[in-house]
């Protein structure tokens, strides 16, 4: 399949690739269909691109690759939505924020992850209410 996006032009990406969001991007109820793609492979970033919305594109990271203290309790619900029966299965991506003119000012939102089932091509962004955790978590200690 071949998806025109306004980021990144045309790519092409298998279909085994796309992830069904049973659990929308918070603001994108409508948008069910995104994939991740790994354009730059010496990079901490990727970009989960909607395949319904050639101009949607956000900045994806693993938190777990930095030193940051970070854990994610799923509950029964989300488990269940995303079809969740082996956690080796599980990828946790979190949403960045990178200001154009100031790139050291790039935060993390650490509430609300990112998470897949890899083994079931299935999605959502949870909330992790009660954890304390920041939608501006700074990536750079001095910005």
């Amino acid at each position: 399949m071949i998806i025109d996006t306004v980021r990144f032009g045309k790519i092409e990406i298998e279909d085994d690739r796309i992830f069904e969001f049973t659990l929308p991007v918070i603001g994108f109820n409508n948008l069910k269909k995104f994939v991740i793609l790994d354009l730059n492979k010496d990079s901490f970033f990727k970009w989960l691109q909607s395949v319904e919305d050639p101009a949607l594109a956000f900045p994806i990271m693993s938190i777990f690759n930095m030193n940051v203290d970070y854990s994610v309790d799923l509950s029964d619900n989300v488990v269940e939505a995303l079809k969740i029966t082996n956690v080796e299965s599980v990828l946790v991506m979190n949403i960045a924020s990178i200001p154009q003119d100031n790139p050291q000012g790039t935060t993390i939102n650490l509430l609300a992850p990112i998470v897949f089932n890899l083994d079931e091509k299935l999605a959502g962004q949870v909330i992790l209410s009660g954890s304390g955790y920041d939608i501006s978590f700074p990536l750079f200690k001095n910005n």
